[in-house]
């Protein structure tokens, strides 16, 4: 079996309402591109990468030299040929390395017959847990879902619960003061005694507010505080000062900045991204490091569609020191581009896929819909909030969201 083609294809797909964060928002919707890599069995394997657009796409099919005519069988060939450490220092492929990857070993289980859990060494769970991932949210398009006050935030959750079953609950912040973020996280603890909770301010915090913010949430039921502050020297600085394990996705994704912090602890969880670490692969070897000195690890969410959604499931399936639920902003999506609709949530958990390959297939006409909605729309700026023109994030933030404001955003939705 060997490539013949590569093609890439940008989508955009609505959320249920705009998902603000630390550094500006999704505006509702994500953009997303869906890779296909073809082999001369007829084949196709599928890949997906955040973001889009034509940069993207050219990104893509200037792999096409590189990719035809490869055994998409050798997979640590491939990592050497589009993503060598040296030559990444010019030219960083990590992301089009980890979408040329799901689509290569999404290839060789199709092939095969065989999922591709089966390919990394085989399940040992068959179902992975999933936090509910809450955001700070503007209206959505029929002026529902709002999410500012902490009654809404706790009765959005309460929705999520009930829907999907979620018994670990997440909230991104960064958005508010952290006094008033500090309040919305109690209200979740107070409104959910018998379950566990995460902050995620996104790197927004000094390292003097992270500690005071970290202090105060003590006595919770905390699985870990993400990335309180940026850099791996502010994170240790946090770390020392409270009892709250500290997690990351910022300043640990790749094995240099692992070592640095097996070294020099700064986070005690791992959170391991199938997209940034550059595929499913890597993160699987990089989980086998953090088993040997006893460091957490958990699934990073970055915008999934269920292409990608399906290789952090096959990745949460083969680590046994998983020891935390996945992050998802899945449930945020109204649709999905893969046959079947949206994969289903069941008890807080999805089950991890039985066909073979990755377990999904692309839906032609969902993407030709979609294509042709981001032909329409086309991007948006993720690091400008639409609700506060003209602003652009600090780190650390001092310039926080009045959460008293609440005025009309005009979105350009469906």
């Amino acid at each position: 079996m060997h490539i013949v083609d590569v093609r890439a294809t940008t989508v955009t797909v609505p959320l249920h309402a705009p998902l603000r964060h630390s550094n500006g928002a999704h505006w509702g919707r994500f953009v997303r591109t869906v890779v296909e890599v073809e082999a001369d069995n007829g084949l196709i394997g599928l890949g997906e990468m955040g973001g889009g657009g034509q940069s993207a796409e050219a990104a893509v099919r200037g792999l096409r030299d590189y990719l035809v005519g490869h055994d998409p069988a050798r997979t640590e060939v491939l990592r050497f040929m589009l993503a060598n450490p040296t030559a990444s220092l010019y030219n960083n492929r990590t992301q089009l390395l980890a979408a040329i990857e799901f689509a290569c070993l999404d290839l060789q289980g199709r092939h095969l017959g065989v999922p591709v859990h089966e390919l990394l060494g085989g399940r040992v769970r068959d179902r992975v847990p999933f936090a509910s991932y809450l955001f700070f949210r503007y209206p959505g398009p029929d002026g529902s879902g709002e999410v500012r006050t902490p009654d809404q935030l706790v009765e959005h959750a309460r929705e999520l619960k009930t829907q999907h079953g979620f018994n670990v609950h997440k909230l991104k912040g960064g958005v508010f003061a952290p006094e008033y973020e500090l309040a919305c996280y109690r209200a979740l603890a107070e409104a959910f005694p018998h379950d566990r909770l995460r902050h995620d301010p996104n790197a927004a915090l000094s390292p003097e507010q992270g500690i005071r913010f970290a202090r105060a949430i003590e006595d919770l039921h905390n699985d870990y505080f993400e990335d309180p502050t940026y850099g791996l020297n502010g994170l240790r600085r946090v770390r020392e000062r409270t009892t709250v394990p500290i997690a990351t996705n910022t300043v640990v994704v790749n094995f240099e900045q692992l070592a640095a912090n097996v070294r020099d602890p700064a986070a005690d969880v791992i959170l391991l991204d199938t997209t940034f670490w550059g595929g499913i692969r890597a993160c699987v070897r990089a989980a086998g490091v953090c088993e040997t000195f006893q460091l957490g690890v958990a699934v990073h969410s970055s915008g999934e569609l269920g292409i990608q959604l399906a290789t952090m499931l096959h990745l949460g399936a083969v680590v046994p020191n998983l020891s935390f639920a996945a992050d998802a902003h899945y449930h945020h999506l109204t649709d999905d581009v893969i046959d079947g609709g949206k994969l289903i949530y069941r008890d807080g958990a999805i089950d991890v896929p039985s066909a073979p390959g990755l377990g999904v297939t692309l839906n032609r006409d969902k993407l030709a819909e979609y294509a042709e909605l981001y032909r329409e729309l086309g991007g948006y700026p993720y690091d400008r909030d639409p609700g506060r023109p003209g602003w652009f994030p600090l780190l650390p933030n001092a310039d926080w969201a009045d959460p008293a404001a609440s005025g009309p955003v005009d979105l350009p939705l469906r």
